[in-house]
């Protein structure tokens, strides 16, 4: 269980995160919404230990996060890679890392959960398409069995049959690998279709928080339904109401 309790982050005399609190348990997904500014990626830098909280505590089973190897992907597929080294060895980084050892069939079950070629692993990242580097990216994100999992705008470099694609793609690797997922996203119709729960952020504080398909059905807020209004205008909650 992940456990974030009412932290803060500063920077200079500017507060960008305040009194957030939430939790995610192993095998749920919680997407965090908001615009842009709202403190999104600077959670995800605080969870990883990568930006300092001035206040508050984040836990995972009630240890440092960092003791449980959360993997990363980023919002940017092929800037997440060494241009220099072949995408197999990128993916083998992590094991390499926690010295663990290669298994090539887990290695073999992944690619095919994504619809990867093996052989594709063998270019370099700027040899393969930008939706074929974010399940790279993906790849390389699970393969030593993390059991947290943080999505940094995932879909958001992608074209829009490829963010589908790839949405379903992160739902069913969930639902066989069973790790808990935070996703970060300003797309609240990928939120509403794949998480199980929705955080909304507005200016560093959590707006709303709850079950996704009540956030849809009923937000509590007048900038959840500002947010929510504004999906359904664009089609992107369509087929989740």
């Amino acid at each position: 269980m992940l456990r974030v309790e009412n932290i803060s982050v500063r920077c200079g005399v500017a507060t960008t995160l305040q009194d957030v609190s939430f939790s995610l348990g192993s095998g749920r997904a919680l997407a965090v919404v908001g615009e842009s500014g709202a403190g999104k990626s600077t959670l995800i830098g605080a969870i990883l230990g990568l930006v300092p909280c001035a206040s508050g505590q984040i836990s995972w089973h009630g240890a440092p996060v960092c003791q449980c190897h959360p993997a990363l992907v980023m919002q940017e597929p092929r800037a997440a890679f060494n241009p220099r080294l072949s995408l197999r060895r990128s993916v083998m980084e992590p094991v390499v890392a926690q010295k663990m050892q290669p298994d090539l069939n887990r290695l073999d079950q992944l690619c095919q959960g994504l619809e990867l070629d093996t052989g594709l692993l063998d270019r370099h990242p700027s040899e393969v398409s930008i939706g074929q580097a974010q399940r790279v990216g993906i790849l390389r994100a699970l393969i030593a069995a993390p059991p947290l999992v943080l999505f940094d705008e995932p879909l958001s470099a992608l074209d829009a049959v490829t963010q589908k694609h790839t949405a379903r793609l992160i739902a069913q690797m969930q639902m066989q690998e069973g790790f808990a997922a935070l996703i970060v996203t300003h797309d609240l119709g990928y939120a509403a279709a794949f998480a199980d729960d929705i955080a909304v952020l507005r200016a560093g504080q959590v707006a709303e928080y709850g079950a996704a398909h009540a956030f849809v059905a009923a937000p509590q807020t007048a900038y959840g339904r500002k947010l929510r209004d504004a999906a359904f205008a664009l089609g992107a909650l369509e087929h989740v109401a």
